[in-house]
C-alpha cells in the first residue's frame, strides 16, 4: 500500500513540475537535445503544424517530404515528391516529374500540407533555376504541391515561378502566396480556384513571408534589397518598411506590433516595432543568420545561424542572447512546435534535431 501511495505522490510531484514548467514563460527554458533524426533526408526547411505534425522539405537530393509526430518524434509518413503532372490538367507535360521541397506551410484546416519545388525535373524542364539568377535569366518555372494529410499523398500541383522559395496560407484560407526567388516576385492562388489571382513584383530574391491573423495584409522580404514589402491583400498595394540589407526570414510577434527579421549578411536578428515604423534593436547571433521562428508566448525567438553552425535563442523584451548551441554543419532550418513546446532545427546534410524547452 505504501509502495502505491509512494508512487501516487511521485507521478503528482512530475506531473506538477512539468505544468509548472509549461507556465514559465518560454525565454525563461533551455533547450535541451533530446534526439536528432538521420535516415536518407536532406532538409532545407523544417515545420511544425502546432497540431501534431512536424515536416521537413528534402530537397533534390532526397525528392522527398518526411511527416512526424510532433510529440514522439517518430516518423509517420515519407511522401515522394514525384508527380504526373497531366493528371492535373497539365497536358503538355508527359509522364512523372520529380521536384525538389524547399519549403512548407499547412492550410488553417490542418488538411494540407503545401510546398514549394525549387525546381522540376522531367521533360519540358530543360534549364534548373540557380542561386544566383534575374527574371532575364531564363530558368524553368515550377509547381507548388499539396499534400493530402490523410492519405500522406500530392493531390494538387500548382503553377509559380522560377525558383519559388517560401510558401504561407492566409488565417482564413482564402490565399496561397509563394515568394518565387528568380522571377522577382510573389504569385497570390485562389485556395476556391486553385488559380492564380495575382503577379506581384518585389524585387531581387524575395524570400521570407509572414501574414497577420486577420489575413489583411502580407509581409515579404526582399533578401536582395533593403526592405520589407507590406502587401494589402484586399487590392495587392504595397507599402515598403525599409529595415536594411539582406533581410531573409520573417515572423510576427503574437500581438502584430514587431517584425522580426533575419539579417543574413551581418548575421544580426531585428525587432522592427510596426506602430513607430523604426527599429528597435539588434543582435549578432552568428555568422549567416537564416531561418527564425517565435514561441506560441512570444517570449522567444529561435535564430539558425548558418556558416556558424549553431542555433540561437533570443528573448524579445530585450533582444538578449539566452543560449547559442553548436547543433550541426549547416543548420537552415527551425520550426517551433507550441503542442510540445520543442523547437526543431533542420540540418542541411541530413539530420533534425530536437530539443525540448524546460
Amino acid at each position: 500500500m505504501r509502495k502505491l501511495v509512494m508512487l501516487a505522490l511521485a507521478i503528482f510531484l512530475t506531473g506538477s513540475t512539468l505544468s509548472a514548467q509549461a507556465e514559465l514563460p518560454n525565454s525563461d527554458q533551455k533547450m535541451v537535445l533530446v534526439k536528432t533524426i538521420g535516415g536518407p533526408i536532406s532538409p532545407k526547411s523544417v515545420l511544425a503544424s502546432d497540431n501534431g505534425l512536424i515536416s521537413a522539405h528534402n530537397m533534390m537530393y532526397s525528392h522527398s517530404v518526411t511527416i512526424y509526430d510532433a510529440n514522439t518524434a517518430e516518423l509517420i509518413a515519407t511522401v515522394p515528391d514525384t508527380v504526373v503532372l497531366s493528371d492535373y490538367g497539365f497536358t503538355q507535360y508527359s509522364g512523372s516529374y520529380k521536384g525538389a521541397p524547399v519549403e512548407g506551410a499547412y492550410s488553417p484546416d490542418g488538411k494540407y500540407l503545401y510546398f514549394t519545388n525549387y525546381a522540376m525535373y522531367g521533360k519540358g524542364f530543360n534549364k534548373e533555376g540557380h542561386d544566383i539568377c534575374s527574371p532575364a535569366s531564363g530558368y524553368d518555372t515550377s509547381f507548388l504541391s499539396r499534400i493530402n494529410l490523410e492519405s500522406k499523398v500530392i493531390d494538387a500541383v500548382f503553377p509559380v515561378g522560377s525558383v519559388p522559395k517560401v510558401v504561407k496560407v492566409t488565417p482564413d484560407n482564402k490565399y496561397i502566396l509563394v515568394s518565387n526567388w528568380c522571377s522577382y516576385t510573389v504569385t497570390v492562388i485562389s485556395v476556391d480556384s486553385g488559380k492564380k489571382v495575382q503577379t506581384i513584383k518585389i524585387g531581387r530574391f524575395p524570400r521570407g513571408i509572414a501574414i497577420t491573423s486577420d489575413s489583411k495584409f502580407a509581409y515579404v522580404a526582399e533578401m536582395g534589397g533593403t526592405n520589407i514589402h507590406r502587401i494589402n491583400l484586399s487590392d495587392f498595394t504595397q507599402t515598403l518598411i525599409p529595415v536594411g540589407s539582406n533581410p531573409r526570414a520573417i515572423v510576427l510577434s503574437p500581438d502584430e506590433t514587431k517584425l522580426y527579421v533575419t539579417m543574413n549578411l551581418s548575421g544580426r536578428v531585428q525587432a522592427w516595432d510596426l506602430v513607430a515604423n523604426k527599429s528597435v534593436k539588434t543582435v549578432k547571433t552568428g555568422k549567416a543568420a537564416r531561418s527564425l521562428d517565435i514561441s506560441s508566448d512570444g517570449t522567444a525567438l529561435f535564430v539558425v545561424n548558418f556558416e556558424s553552425d549553431t542555433v540561437s535563442k533570443i528573448r524579445t523584451s530585450d533582444m538578449k542572447i539566452l543560449q547559442t548551441i553548436k547543433v550541426c554543419n549547416e543548420p537552415i532550418g527551425v520550426t517551433y512546435d507550441s503542442s510540445s513546446n520543442r523547437t526543431w532545427v533542420a540540418c542541411y546534410g541530413g539530420a533534425l534535431k530536437v530539443f525540448q524547452n524546460q
